[in-house]
């Protein structure tokens, strides 16, 4: 299976259940991709909105990531996602945003956070 596959399959559990298990805020998922990430590295997820909390995973560009839409500073990537893409990546820019994955590809999805320097609209 490739890594559409493994990502697709992903979302599909993960919105099945968060919405069996109630947690109406990140029922919905907005599709971001990792982007502007310099050559040959990756960006770290993190379990805290900080670049010195614990890394949980790396991803390179163009990986699709699921976030749940929840920025720090209250911006939503839901409400702007009306916005061009330009706008909303100027909006989140220097902000953290939170992610909804599986690091250990193993099936437990944990929330975590991306600087939204490197992650755009997909």
């Amino acid at each position: 299976m490739d890594i559409y596959s493994r990502t697709a399959a992903a979302f599909a559990v993960a919105s099945l259940t968060l919405a069996l298990t109630g947690q109406s805020h990140a029922t919905v998922f907005a599709a971001w991709q990792v982007a502007n990430v310099p050559f040959g590295d990756t960006l770290n997820v993190r379990k805290y909105p900080s670049g010195t909390s614990q890394k949980q995973a790396a991803y390179p560009n163009g990986t699709v990531l699921q976030m749940t839409g929840r920025c720090t500073g209250g911006i939503n990537l839901l409400d702007i996602a009306n916005q061009p893409a330009r706008k909303q990546e100027q909006t989140v820019r220097y902000r953290w945003c939170e992610v909804w994955h599986d690091p250990a590809q193993n099936g437990n999805f944990v929330t975590g956070w991306a600087y939204g320097k490197y992650i755009t609209p997909h």
